[in-house]
């Protein structure tokens, strides 16, 4: 982010209070919440803003950040807000490109499964959205479940059964490789490995962060040159993944 916008400054807030309050008692590093970044910004003189989320999609985090934010926009000369990852036809053509490049190229007995979070909100279709962008791009062995929401495991494990594959690379969609990832996707009991190993299938792990992928990293940075009207098809032609 910083080599793309020289000159800017580079802040961060997170969402999560419940991460915030962790990492202050555990490792006593403190990280604003979004409030207090922009009460900071204020109080600091800062006229120009561009707020660029982490968000996979525009769930209930996403929106909560936006009302928060909303009380600032005339606080500053010039404000913007950059669209989370999945917001567009092309953002998901963007990340099937990035995963596809990233992950093993699975053979006819092999798929890959891609576990989001999840949410009963309704940006929760972006992952049938991906699955279906998953479908048009030629990656037919490709699957996504999640969590807390829908595809949830019993179905993906119902298509996994149809397909016939016996071997299934699984994988995190979050941007964080966290607890979700430790407990609910690679957990000894009851998780999403235990339950297709139960399955007879022969799981790997690929325990990446969507973060830790260059095209993901990209897409992100796309959105904040979007949201600061930044002419970047330059750098979306160098960069993106096809």
């Amino acid at each position: 982010m910083a080599e793309r916008f020289p000159g800017y400054e580079i802040r961060r807030a997170f969402t999560s209070r419940m991460i915030i309050r962790k990492l202050l008692e555990r490792d006593g590093i403190k990280v604003d919440t979004v409030a207090e970044a922009m009460e900071r910004l204020v109080r600091e003189g800062f006229q120009e803003v561009i707020c660029q989320p982490t968000h996979v999609m525009n769930g209930y985090e996403n929106e909560d950040m936006l009302r928060q934010l909303q009380q600032y926009r005339n606080c500053f000369r010039r404000f913007a807000v950059g669209a989370p990852l999945l917001s567009s036809g092309s953002d998901y053509r963007a990340l099937a490109a990035a995963l596809r490049r990233e992950f093993p190229v699975p053979n006819k007995e092999e798929a890959i499964v891609l576990v989001g979070h999840g949410s009963d909100h309704f940006a929760n279709s972006a992952y049938a959205a991906l699955y279906y962008y998953f479908q048009a791009a030629g990656m037919e062995r490709w699957f996504v479940g999640t969590v807390e929401g829908d595809p949830d495991r019993e179905s993906v494990q119902a298509l996994l059964r149809k397909s016939g594959v016996s071997r299934v690379y699984l994988a995190p969609l979050l941007l964080v490789a966290g607890d979700h990832a430790v407990h609910d996707i690679y957990g000894k009991e009851d998780s999403w490995q235990a339950e297709l190993e139960k399955d007879g299938l022969q799981v790997t792990p690929l325990c990446r962060g969507l973060g830790e992928l260059q095209g993901v990293q990209e897409l992100f940075l796309l959105h904040a040159e979007q949201a600061a009207g930044i002419d970047s098809s330059a750098s979306r032609a160098e960069n993106l993944p096809r």
